[in-house]
């Protein structure tokens, strides 16, 4: 395992809810996993009027969100981490001198020993990013002669092609790329990860992984919940930009990507570049009607609890076409994914709450024994990203008795069987992987605007064509009726349940 330097992690936004919901209980894990550098100390800032003990309360010693995980644990044990968290008042606003913070980051420094090696998150709003980055430039802060600096920034990354890249521009005045991180949590995950080794560590996969044995790849990104309280946000963002752009080209990049020279952060971010780039592009209207489909939830009862339609929800406008179901058909324009058609969709208020990649293969060219059900026919590669998370792959079996009935027959792992290892949360790894340098899972900026250049036209259709549809789907079903017409031939999607192995084709609402 790589030695993790000692540093200082500085935290904007600090007194905001993704610190205490997320980073903390990260960090308070790296820290119980001894994983944490011998000198440490994580500054927290925000414009909230805290001390370093009330912040320290607010974070650990009283949140919510630690309240399981510290339970049982020795007391002096959870001290020592909070006495490692300070705090600076910013006052009213991010667009000041940064005098005093540098005067404290100095101060930390050198009591503490982290080797003058700064970490920046920005766990704030997109448009505070370029502002706080020129400020943090201003003291020298971004100056790396007396040690590393690093900038993380949280999606959205832009709200289209044009604003990622004014934002790119606007960090590259102040942090080199190097140094800029921009966290997408999904990649942290250790399925998502596990997907570069299933396929180019096994010689059963990586032959099979192209145009000659794949027939199409299916991913599916469903939650259950709605737009709860992120109605005034969502409303201005819809699935296709929320989820998309984002978590689900970076999985599609997975699979699309070529072998990387090495498994360096460079060799395989470089790959994932060229996979975005290869995606064809959709332009002309007729390709665009034929291979999106958009859809909204309404008003339904699911378990004999009556939920909102999405028009319905606080902050959203109720003539919205915001879509919360977003579906793509799209192919890649390299020999290896030549003519595989690839199905990507994303909704809120589904059956269940999963995500997974389904590769299916082409069946034999001969049927010998035949099957008229082209969805249990061919081989299928299941890669549960989320929950239950494993790998599974369906193959045909013979039915015991006379004659050569097939069925298919699981073959499965779980990650929960690895009872000996911790698994890391997405926060976790990625933090630790930003400790360490590693921007392997991280979003360089010409892959975030890869990923734009193939989304915009969509987002152009969608919204500037009178004659796009946005489809209507009670919540607690698989989305619009018509979205398997997406598929070629005689396919439909896989209903996933809550289980890697369910089969059944469709949910049972609990």
């Amino acid at each position: 395992m790589n030695k993790t330097a000692n540093q200082m992690l500085v935290i904007f936004g600090a007194s905001g809810d993704l610190t205490a919901r997320k980073l903390v209980p990260a960090l308070y894990n790296l820290y119980k996993g001894k994983h944490l550098p011998d000198n440490f100390v994580v500054l927290g800032l925000s414009r909230s009027n805290l001390t370093d003990n009330t912040f320290r309360k607010r974070v650990v010693l009283e949140s919510p969100y630690l309240k399981e995980a510290l339970k049982g644990e020795n007391q002096d044990f959870v001290d020592a981490f909070a006495n490692q968290f300070f705090y600076e008042d910013l006052g009213d606003d991010y667009d000041v001198s940064y005098g005093k913070v540098n005067t404290r980051i100095s101060d930390l420094d050198t009591k503490f020993g982290t080797g003058g090696n700064y970490m920046f998150y920005l766990a704030t709003p997109p448009n505070l990013y370029e502002t706080i980055a020129k400020n943090v430039s201003e003291q020298g802060l971004s100056d790396e002669s007396s040690g590393f600096r690093r900038l993380i920034v949280e999606k959205p990354f832009g709200y289209n092609l044009k604003t990622a890249k004014n934002l790119n521009k606007g960090l590259h005045q102040y942090f080199n790329e190097s140094q800029i991180y921009r966290i997408d949590h999904y990649l942290g995950k250790e399925t998502v990860q596990n997907l570069l080794v299933t396929r180019f560590a096994n010689s059963i996969f990586e032959p099979l992984w192209n145009r000659n044995y794949i027939q199409h790849v299916e991913i599916t990104n469903a939650e259950s919940v709605g737009v709860e309280k992120r109605g005034g946000y969502y409303d201005k963002s819809g699935a296709l930009r929320d989820m998309f752009q984002s978590h689900l080209l970076q999985i599609v990049s997975l699979v699309v990507m070529e072998p990387p020279i090495n498994a360096s952060a460079e060799e395989i971010r470089n790959e994932k570049v060229k996979a975005l780039k290869s995606l064809r592009i959709m332009h002309d209207e007729k390709t665009l009607y034929d291979n999106t489909i958009r859809g909204q939830y309404l008003a339904s009862v699911i378990d004999g609890e009556k939920v909102k339609g999405y028009r319905e929800e606080d902050g959203v406008d109720p003539n919205s076409k915001t879509e919360t179901y977003a579906a793509i058909k799209f192919f890649v324009d390299n020999w290896r994914w030549a003519d595989v058609p690839f199905y990507v969709r994303t909704a809120k208020r589904m059956p269940t709450k999963v995500t997974e990649v389904v590769v299916h293969f082409k069946t034999p060219h001969h049927q010998v024994f035949n099957d008229v059900d082209i969805n249990n026919m061919d081989n299928k590669l299941i890669i549960r990203i989320q929950p239950d998370e494993g790998i599974m792959i369906k193959f045909g079996v013979k039915v015991p008795g006379q004659g050569f009935k097939v069925e298919r027959a699981n073959m499965d792992f779980y990650y929960s069987s690895l009872v000996d290892n911790h698994i890391m949360q997405a926060y976790e790894r990625l933090l630790l992987d930003a400790m360490q340098g590693d921007a392997t899972l991280y979003a360089r900026a010409d892959e975030v605007e890869a990923a734009w250049e193939f989304v915009d036209p969509i987002l152009d259709y969608w919204e500037n064509n009178k004659g796009v549809k946005t489809y209507g789907y009670s919540a607690g079903v698989w989305g619009p009726k018509n979205s398997d017409t997406l598929l070629e031939g005689n396919y439909t999607w896989r209903n996933p349940g809550e289980h890697l192995a369910d089969d059944m084709g469709f949910c049972v609402l609990s």
